[in-house]
């Protein structure tokens, strides 16, 4: 039996980063992971698909130039795509990070057990390896189990019904791509597959894109998936999906009430994501659940003493720095630091074309609270970095939500090329309780993105410069 101090199962970006932060306390820590380090952030999800994202973006722009070009650029002939050796790349990023998390691991003097734990009890389980069986019993536990695609209703994956993950393994380009979901991963990855080429057609139950965030920042995504050629049906439902012979049809009941079939090449489901709950001994350990999550407090314990649970498996938002911010903060309670899990706010990325970010309250958010609010937004049509880049255009904007009395940054969303870039000031801004004057009295580089921020404050205070 091996004993240890902590006992992390889960080696995504919550349970590497809680084990890695426990072993640089000194703490006897042992990492049991199933399948790779890295979880699904790193193998199959956020690294990935955004290194397809970048592939796809340069083949777009080659296309665009083809004979008359843009800015003086153009070629003779289209550009072609080998999505194998695109995905053989996309791999070798994969690795690359894999190896270097088990590098920190073994830096921070971690044990790692590749292998499927099952519990027995609240502090034990038996790990099965590809040498055997080990049994690990910890003082404490750190559940980082992730979660896993969420399938529809009656309709299992299998080929050609994929999940992201199987479409982040293609090799070779779907002539015809049906999403059903327009939430951030199915619009994600069907924009990057019809930059590549397919004909895409995206199903979604209500009644626009990316219902989750305001449809001021939808709309520049919307008017380039229109523009693109891709389909949307909005408040619509599949009803069946028959596979014959490796191609899919697809029964889509519109929103006027009419059932029309659609074929498709691959038929890829994003409607969400499912905490992973089964199959290694949850029901032994007497943890309270929250209804599909398990249930913890503010600093991430659960209902068991000294067992602790973090990232996707507790619940929205299923983000990854969420995750690593909390395996962190646990890993420091049990060396004995007083902390608990209460962000200003948890940023939220979605890498369509535009881009979209949020931090903090929405408009629609704050005002629900009955507070006055100055909402003020600068459009990167005024950007002098965003126009020689091509990213002034597309209708995007820096939007910030403040209070009208005291003035304090409540929100800030943007939509536009690149403006991922921004998030990080934005969420400090956020956290270092900024107000419009300190965001205002900032000197922001020319030329840069970031001056929309900027602007936005101005603008947000009566004295806007450049609109």
């Amino acid at each position: 039996m091996i004993q240890t101090k902590v006992l992390v199962v889960g080696g995504g970006p919550g349970g590497y980063v809680a084990a890695i932060r426990a072993g640089q306390l000194g703490l006897d820590t042992v990492l049991v992971e199933a399948d790779r380090l890295g979880g699904t952030c790193l193998i199959r999800g956020c690294i990935p698909s955004k290194a397809l994202i970048h592939a796809a973006e340069k083949f777009d722009d080659m296309r665009r130039a083809v004979g008359d070009g843009v800015l003086g650029i153009s070629l003779r002939e289209a550009p072609s795509i080998d999505l194998k050796r695109t995905i053989i790349w996309k791999d070798g990023i994969v690795d690359r990070l894999n190896g270097g998390v088990g590098v920190l691991l073994r830096k921070a003097n971690v044990r790692v057990l590749l292998g499927w734990a099952t519990f027995t009890d609240a502090k034990t389980c038996m790990v099965r390896t590809s040498d055997g069986e080990e049994t690990v019993r910890a003082e404490h536990v750190i559940l980082a189990t992730g979660s896993g695609p969420a399938s529809l209703p009656g309709v299992a994956f299998g080929s050609p019904v994929i999940s992201s993950t199987e479409a982040l393994m293609l090799d070779r380009v779907p002539e015809r791509l049906l999403v059903v979901g327009a939430g951030y991963i199915g619009l994600e990855l069907g924009t990057a597959f019809g930059k590549l080429g397919s004909d895409v057609t995206i199903v979604e139950a209500r009644e626009r894109i990316l219902p989750n965030w305001d449809e001021p920042l939808t709309n520049p995504v919307r008017r380039w998936l229109e523009r693109a050629g891709v389909t949307l049906h909005l408040g619509a439902t599949v009803e069946m999906i028959e596979r014959s012979e490796g191609v899919a049809v697809v029964k889509v009941r519109t929103k006027d009430g009419v059932t029309r079939p659609i074929a498709a090449d691959q038929v890829l489901v994003t409607v969400g994501r499912t905490p992973s709950t089964q199959g290694w001994g949850l029901e032994a350990m007497a943890v309270d659940m929250a209804g599909p999550f398990v249930h913890i407090d503010e600093c991430c314990r659960t209902s068991m003493r000294d067992v602790w649970a973090i990232g996707d498996l507790v619940g929205e938002p299923m983000l990854a720095h969420k995750a690593s911010a909390q395996g962190e903060m646990v890993a420091e309670l049990i060396g004995g630091a007083r902390r608990q899990f209460d962000p200003v706010a948890i940023p939220a990325v979605c890498f369509t074309d535009p881009q979209i970010v949020s931090v903090g309250l929405s408009p629609e958010d704050a005002g629900a609270s009955g507070v006055d609010l100055i909402v003020a937004q600068f459009p990167f049509a005024a950007n002098g970095r965003a126009l020689s880049m091509e990213a002034g255009e597309d209708g995007g904007f820096v939007r910030v939500v403040a209070r009208s009395d005291d003035h304090r940054v409540l929100g800030i969303q943007a939509v536009g090329a690149h403006v991922a870039e921004l998030v990080g000031e934005f969420t400090l801004a956020l956290e270092m309780g900024a107000l419009l004057e300190d965001v205002a009295g900032t000197i922001h580089a020319h030329p840069t993105l970031t001056e929309a921020f900027h602007e936005a404050a101005l603008r947000s205070l009566g004295r806007a410069i450049h609109i």
